[in-house]
């Protein structure tokens, strides 16, 4: 979160007009009222996490520990039951999908086979309930945008071996700038007004909303937080396990970095504990060190397992430190004994963009009882690099330009722009460019093979 310093009479005075206005806003809860308060509070003093460069750490496999390296589960049924039963699986379901061009959250959009995300994740959970007769409920994190359409769509999994509970997190009102005055106070009615505050409201929203305590009643200790949109983000009993047998309170997967991560917050050890850094905190004289893979080599994926008691008292006792993180990840440093585990790419399988589409609906990929399986043919680790250009942007022109989506096992990178449509059968292999002219529709033609070649018009195929 950015921050902007102001002399403590100037803040006080816009934080007691700004309170005034909060206080009459009767849309949202007290506890609402008194988060956003503390975040603009936090903002206008300049209380941002300032980081000493030379401080930092690189994190030991003690603390960042490599996946390869936890002890394998228990093979007996009844002990997995038990582990399994001190689970819950909680989903951020907050997003829309307007950036693919669909209307609705985006965890409804259809990844594979007729199968929406949240198909998936149902699918999956349930096979585990049935597998070893264990009771993992499903929690989802809905935004005021998105927790009317997602209780109908719930409706759909009456009838699953699962429980399913939703919540909402918190709802916050934007500010005018110039007078610093909540949107819906000068009255702006309608969801324009508001804002969710990112997924570090997870806390007190799991407190707040009477989760967290229905939770802990029913013996659960672990809950593991994702984001809905990425595939890869399925219950590990090895990482459960090392959990529960280290009591670590809190554990976040990173992932080796690539290129396309460098943006990516990571893991560092400062002053003795294990802390997210992202790049909003690093100084301009450091942004190209953080953004080297060299230096730090590992990124969070945003899959977190949390100990349920371990959050009741960070918000309970007194200080409510995770309160004012607005990000998840942040909150690391609040916890007791907390671990990073290295864990392989195929944990991180988000699906943000088309080209994302494009990959898990290829022959990368299998579908096997709800869970995306790579397909052992590719012997490349990495997946191939894919750039679709605007006229893909959308879920629907993406469909219509593939008559069916090609073989992509052995492709390294794509890159279309302009109008093209790809027939059925097509496969690719190596690095492919395929650039239509303006004004020119360029037409892949049924089971064509391309390899390492360059485009431009029909003659070059």
């Amino acid at each position: 979160m950015a921050t902007v310093a102001l002399n403590p009479v100037a803040a006080e005075e816009k934080l007691g007009k700004l309170r005034s206005a909060v206080a009459q806003l009767d849309q949202i809860s007290e506890n609402e009222k008194n988060g956003f308060i503390s975040l603009v509070a936090r903002y206008l003093s300049g209380e941002a996490e300032q980081i000493e460069w030379s401080k930092i750490q690189t994190p030991t496999d003690e603390v960042v520990v490599p996946y390869e390296a936890l002890a394998p589960p228990p093979e007996d049924l009844e002990a997995t039951k038990k582990l399994l039963d001190k689970l819950a699986v909680l989903k951020l379901n907050g997003g829309l999908g307007t950036t693919m061009g669909c209307t609705g959250p985006k965890s409804v959009i259809e990844v594979r086979n007729g199968f929406t995300f949240l198909d998936l994740i149902v699918i999956q959970i349930e096979s585990l309930n049935k597998k070893y007769g264990c009771n993992v409920p499903l929690l989802l994190m809905n935004s005021f945008n998105t927790h009317d359409d997602t209780l109908k769509i719930v409706e759909r999994y009456a009838n699953s071996n699962i429980e399913i509970h939703t919540f909402n997190q918190s709802q916050y009102p934007r500010l005018v700038v110039d007078d610093f005055i909540p949107l819906p106070s000068k009255g702006k009615v309608g969801k324009d007004g508001w804002y969710p505050p990112g997924h570090g409201d997870v806390f007190p929203s799991l407190m707040n909303s009477g989760k967290l305590e229905a939770l802990l009643s029913k013996g659960k200790e672990y809950v593991f937080i994702a984001n809905s949109d990425n595939l890869g983000a399925i219950v590990d009993l090895k990482i459960l396990n090392h959990l529960i047998n280290n009591q670590n309170e809190y554990c976040m997967e990173v992932t080796p970095k690539t290129l396309a991560d460098v943006k990516g917050g990571t893991l560092i050890s400062y002053e003795g504990r294990l802390q997210l850094l992202e790049i909003a905190q690093v100084p301009d004289a450091h942004v190209n060190e953080f953004k080297s893979i060299e230096k730090f080599k590992i990124f969070n994926t945003n899959n977190l397992w949390v100990n349920l008691k371990a959050i009741k008292r960070l918000e309970v006792d007194g200080v409510k430190v995770l309160q004012l993180e607005t990000a998840a990840g942040a909150a690391i440093r609040f916890f007791d004994n907390a671990i990073g585990v290295n864990v392989p790419r195929s944990r991180f399988l988000p699906v943000k963009a088309t080209s994302d589409l494009l990959l898990v609906q290829s022959d990368l990929y299998t579908l096997v009882d709800g869970f995306v399986i790579r397909n052992k043919a590719r012997t490349n680790p990495s997946n191939p690099t894919i750039e679709l250009g605007p006229e893909f942007k959308k879920v629907g022109d993406f469909l219509k330009r593939f008559k069916s989506i090609p073989s992509i096992v052995e492709l390294d990178s794509l890159k279309v722009s302009g109008d093209v449509w790809f027939g059925a059968r097509v496969v690719l292999k190596g690095k492919v460019v395929i650039a239509a002219k303006p004004g020119v529709k360029l037409e892949i033609p049924d089971g064509v093979v391309l390899e390492n070649k360059e485009i431009n018009s029909p003659e070059d195929i």
